[in-house]
């Protein structure tokens, strides 16, 4: 029996959230905001917290600085009981200032900050790794070096492109190695099905999933020549923040997945995550768990959304 459902793999950081009457700002020398607040944040902490959340063994890595945002970091894992292990980086622990307008549309600053031949030693998360069911990687430079390891453990991976243009090669790396690909469809435009397709052929990929916000999430399955449209869950909650969606979509689809459950079911358990985290103040303050997860995908299958 393995040790960890899943290993999440880089990824925290703390999210500083301004809310501001419209992502375009006027040229001025002041604005007037409400209070602005800082968040523990990050893709990998959202997709960690999530899966632990719905009650997945959850471990998750990363490098993080000796600094307030690190320590802030630390606490709320302490707090939430999620189980992180870390070496420290001296350039310090990533952030992002996020721009929030009043339809909860959001525009990220980020931060990334630590070296480009920054590397994890393979003695520290080799004993992560190799017991861990399934790992999913996010997007830092030095993640790409755990592929060779995952595979030779024969520890399935997934990865979130985020808004990958679908040219540039330091995402593609994860793409085409990857078994799981989650990506938006931000920057993808009428070439979304090409790439998601391309990912298929050129990759080992057995699945790949672009959410779309407002307008649901794409399917590719290997051996399907079709791409399939999931809308989304139609919770009828207020969206006030669109902050940790993807993430929170990534981990309800990984819980289903992990269960054995279709790709289908996946989805639609994706869409439900991710509507209920707009629904939710700043960045992956609260994440559904699994009670609220099979409430609300009874009530989604009794009144579909199409």
């Amino acid at each position: 029996m393995s040790t960890y459902d899943i290993l999440v793999v880089g990824g925290a950081g703390i999210d500083t959230i301004v809310r501001v009457p419209d992502l375009q700002l006027p040229v001025a020398d002041s604005l007037h905001v409400p209070p602005i607040r800082d968040y523990v944040a990050h893709t990998g902490n959202g997709v960690a917290l999530g899966c632990h959340a719905l009650g997945l063994r959850c471990k998750f890595i990363d490098f993080i600085g000796d600094d307030a945002q690190g320590a802030a970091i630390l606490q709320r894992y302490k707090e939430t009981r999620l189980d992180f292990s870390h070496l420290v980086e001296p350039s310090g622990t990533r952030r992002s200032v996020n721009l929030v307008d009043p339809q909860g549309r959001r525009l990220s600053l980020y931060d990334g900050r630590h070296p480009e031949d920054l590397r994890m030693p393979a003695a520290f998360y080799l004993p992560y790794l190799g017991p861990a069911r399934h790992a999913h990687f996010s997007i830092m430079g030095w993640v790409a070096a755990l592929f060779d390891d995952a595979q030779a453990c024969g520890t399935t991976v997934s990865t979130d492109l985020h808004d990958w243009d679908g040219v540039n090669p330091h995402h593609k790396v994860f793409a085409l190695r990857a078994d799981l690909v989650f990506l938006s469809t931000a920057a993808l435009g009428e070439r979304r099905d090409d790439v998601m397709r391309e990912i298929i052929w050129q990759g080992r990929a057995q699945a790949v999933i672009a959410m779309a916000g407002a307008h649901g999430a794409f399917l590719l399955e290997r051996g399907s020549a079709s791409v399939r449209h999931t809308p989304t869950a139609g919770l009828k909650l207020p969206v006030v923040d669109t902050n940790g969606a993807g993430d929170s979509f990534v981990a309800a689809f990984l819980h289903a997945w992990l269960d054995g459950r279709p790709l289908e079911e996946a989805m639609r358990r994706g869409a439900i995550g991710g509507a209920f985290a707009c629904a939710q103040h700043g960045t992956h303050e609260r994440f559904i768990g699994q009670a609220e997860l099979q409430q609300y995908d009874a009530v989604s299958q009794a009144n579909p959304p199409w």
